[in-house]
């Protein structure tokens, strides 16, 4: 578990810190212009704020539990993605915006006090909200990415809980922290995860078929390194780097590293503030020039710069200092020279130069410490004991870190550099030791090394005494012989030249114990399967190529039976897939005929007949729900739902069975309805003379086989197919009874491989019927599903999770397998 939880601790005690600071400058602000009072609306915003963060993590959560597979691995990659460029934006906004966002929130406060509670609670939940939602979609992604939602969660924690108390240090002065140089450092680490991130999202979509490229590996290393090992599992989890990955994936977690991360290092370098010019004072003028010196060192450090009211009031005490500390009768001139030192100090800062840059500023405050060291040899110190020297106007509450007092030196403008003092020695700078691009070729080069390490420590055996099996059309099984009993990881090698389908297969029946599919030449995965007394034999099928069989090798000691898989061909599917094309052509047929008769209905202007009509004729429809794969656009015609259009149910895209049902149960004329109905009736038609032309997939009969009823249960029985009717009962029993109308074509197919799998369907399949059926009246009318009961809607939404979970099976046991 821990292994997940660095991603998402380093991005929880960053993203925590960032909107922290945020609040503590939000607050700070309040104190210091005595409008505690306007306290709680600051708490308002920051709660909405985390309200909308994990209502947004939720929406994800959920959206993605209710997608199919291949949309899942879609929608998680997308989102892969959308994070990588979230993060990667916050990386280099907060390098630029670290000195500079304290002031910009200060002026949105000062702004919103003279506007009114709304603006300060918008104010404060738009700063913190944004934090929220990198976060919230970051941890999902880190979570899909681990396949385990308690790691990043603990992770996440922690980080929030140290951001918190961070932040509660620097707000009670009891902290300091360089938080430029923090997160500068963090940046650079998130940038790394990032990158892992970016490669996993690829794989995803890969895995989806939305990007090709899903088999051509760039390296395989499931052969030297155990997937269960420490350091393979710490690497996964905190990287996402696996020890198998394909082209796309290396190429793409590449490129982002060295270019995204060169950039960030260049920008942090040339960010850096230069270094100060030393000069040695006076041995009179100690005191002034430490003064000065201190002020010039803050200029420098400083991440969050004050308005320039501040920095004038800040800036005086220093010139009040210097001026006590010249003497008019010692020297002449050091009356004019304190002067224009308090001129300067009472100047208003200047902003900090754009993107964070503060070169001029460190230059201006070096000059600020040269010149105090000049006029300070006027006359002695008289600041020595000011008890007013580093921060008198600190303001209480406000947030600071190393270098982020609450005083910022006055920025001169242009002026001629003053001259050095008397025995000023100039130090130059030190030049670069390394070249920019040390840190990301670093950052590439090291796991590489590592891996390579750990490889060639490895003598190149396989981890933890794992067999492996080679495989190729010329000989497949090499290196196979008999298994010890129970589960078992076979590292299956592809020597050969083609793409191939493994399997280990009992030689006798052909039954399959385990698989692999589309394993890239060159390449190894891995098999898992259980060992159990009988024979066992590889069947490899390469690509456009004929299968080949290993010899076979028997397992009779201590080991017990173990069910295996009796493959199924497209030639076993061949005769239920006809009857069930003949079963659709006929419900078609009926179907035009209900269309009809609903047709008929509205151009009589018989909108109470039109009503009872409309319910045959949809869930004739509805029973032929097996089928829907095939009809490709005609089932959007015929029963779409308002579900992606701009205009709702006035959409001109809204059509068919659910058009018409919300216009007879929403008050429509006849007149209104009856060209939808002629439409809908032309649609039916259309599909029946173009339904003997359409593929079917033979695969679909099995997977059809739990889809119709699992889309019943998130539509019909959720209430979001109704448009006004109250039918989704009826429609409920229709889908029942395509199902059983598949079952009955697969049955035999079924039984031979599972005979256990079609009487607990039969079971499960009565109890939920006769559930539906009891809503039914016997004027043939049904119960709405919101006028349900709270016991009777449980026990039917049990029912249907319980059918669905004895029909889950079915589409693995007829899964189409080239073994067979």
């Amino acid at each position: 578990m821990w292994d997940d939880a660095f991603p998402s601790f380093l991005i929880g005690l960053r993203e925590g810190l960032e909107a922290g600071l945020i609040v503590s400058v939000l607050v700070a602000t309040l104190v210091r212009s005595d409008q505690r009072a306007r306290l709680p609306h600051v708490w308002t915003g920051v709660a909405a704020a985390i309200g909308l963060s994990l209502s947004f993590g939720a929406v994800l959560t959920f959206t993605a539990a209710n997608l199919p597979g291949k949309s899942q691995e879609a929608f998680g990659g997308t989102l892969s993605l959308v994070a990588v460029v979230f993060v990667t934006a916050m990386v280099f906004w907060m390098r630029r915006s670290a000195r500079t966002f304290s002031g910009e929130i200060k002026q949105k406060v000062t702004a919103a006090l003279g506007m009114g509670a709304g603006v300060l609670i918008a104010t404060s939940f738009l700063a913190v909200g944004r934090e929220g939602l990198e976060t919230a979609l970051f941890l999902w992604t880190t979570a899909q990415a681990a396949g385990s939602s308690s790691g990043p969660l603990a992770g996440a924690a922690v980080g929030l809980l140290m951001a918190a108390a961070l932040c509660w240090g620097l707000y009670r002065r009891v902290l300091h922290i360089n938080l430029t140089r923090f997160f500068s450092i963090t940046g650079a680490v998130l940038i790394v995860i990032a990158a892992g991130v970016l490669g996993y999202g690829m794989r995803d979509l890969q895995e989806a078929t939305v990007i090709p490229g899903g088999t051509s590996y760039a390296f395989d290393l499931s052969a030297h390194l155990d997937p269960a090992s420490w350091y393979v599992t710490v690497v996964q989890g905190t990287l996402n780097l696996t020890p198998q990955m394909t082209w796309l994936q290396v190429g793409v977690y590449g490129a982002y590293l060295a270019i995204v991360m060169t950039l960030f290092v260049r920008g942090v370098r040339g960010a850096a503030p230069a270094k100060p010019v030393p000069v040695v004072p006076a041995e009179g003028a100690k005191s002034v020039v430490l003064a000065a010196t201190d002020v010039a060192g803050a200029a420098k450090r400083v991440s969050v710069p004050l308005d320039p009211a501040e920095a004038e009031q800040t800036a005086t005490p220093a010139a009040t200092r210097a001026g006590s500390a010249a003497d008019p009768d010692r020297d002449p001139g050091a009356g004019s020279a304190v002067a224009s030192t308090a001129v300067e100090a009472g100047r208003p800062a200047a902003p900090a130069p754009a993107g964070g840059e503060s070169g001029s500023v460190s230059a201006d405050a070096d000059k600020a410490a040269t010149c105090a060291a000049i006029e300070a040899e006027a006359g002695p110190s008289a600041a020595e004991g000011d008890p007013t020297v580093d921060g008198e106007h600190a303001s209480e509450g406000e947030p600071t870190a190393e270098g982020e007092k609450s005083a910022e030196p006055a920025a001169s403008g242009p002026e001629k550099p003053s001259a050095p003092a008397e025995g000023a020695v100039a130090t130059p700078s030190t030049p670069r030791r390394f070249p920019r691009w040390t840190v990301p070729a670093a950052l590439v080069a090291v796991p590489a090394l590592i891996a390579g390490i750990t490889i060639a420590a490895g003598g190149g055996k396989p981890a933890s005494g794992t067999p492996v099996v080679e495989v190729s059309a010329a000989d497949c099984g090499k290196g196979f012989t008999a298994p010890k009993p129970g589960r078992q990881t076979f590292q299956v090698r592809n020597t050969g030249s083609r793409t191939s389908e493994i399997y280990l297969i009992d030689p006798v029946s052909n039954a399959v114990y385990g698989e692999v599919e589309g394993i890239a030449p060159g390449t190894t995965r891995a098999l898992i399967a259980t060992v159990g007394t009988g024979s066992y034999a590889w069947r490899c099928v390469p690509n456009g190529g004929k299968a080949v069989t290993s010899a076979a090798v028997r397992v009779s000691a201590g080991g017990g039976s173990v069910q295996a898989v009796l493959p199924v061909s497209e030639k076993d599917l061949a005769a239920p897939l006809a009857a069930y094309r003949t079963y659709v052509d006929q419900g078609l047929a009926d179907l035009q005929t209900k269309t009809r008769t609903l047709q008929s209905d509205l151009d009589a202007d018989k909108l109470d007949q039109a009503r009872k009509d409309w319910l045959p004729a949809h869930t004739q429809y509805a029973s032929l729900g097996a089928a829907y794969g095939t009809f490709a656009d005609f089932d959007a015609k015929i029963n779409g739902r308002t579900a992606g259009l701009a205009a709702g149910a006035d959409d001109p895209a809204f059509t068919g069975f659910h058009r018409i049902e919300y216009g007879l149960w929403h008050g429509r004329s006849a007149a209104t309805l009856a060209p939808y109905a002629k439409q809908l009736a032309a649609d039916v038609d259309a599909l029946r003379k173009d339904f003997p032309k359409q593929d079917f997939d033979p695969a679909d009969l099995p997977l059809r086989s739990h889809e119709i009823l699992e889309n019943t249960l998130h539509r019909e029985l959720s209430g979001n197919a109704d448009y006004g009717s109250g039918t989704e009962l009826a429609t409920t029993e229709a889908n029942l009874d395509g199902t059983r109308e598949l079952l009955t074509l697969l049955r035999p197919l079924i039984d031979k491989r599972n005979a256990k799998v079609i009487p607990a369907v039969d079971t499960w399949m009565r109890r939920t019927e006769q559930l539906v059926l009891d809503q039914r009246a016997e004027d043939g009318t049904w119960t709405p599903l919101d006028k349900l009961s709270d016991t009777d809607r449980q026990r039917l939404d049990g029912s249907v999770g319980q059918l669905l979970e004895e029909l889950a099976p079915i589409p693995d046991l007829l899964e189409i397998r080239k073994a067979a």
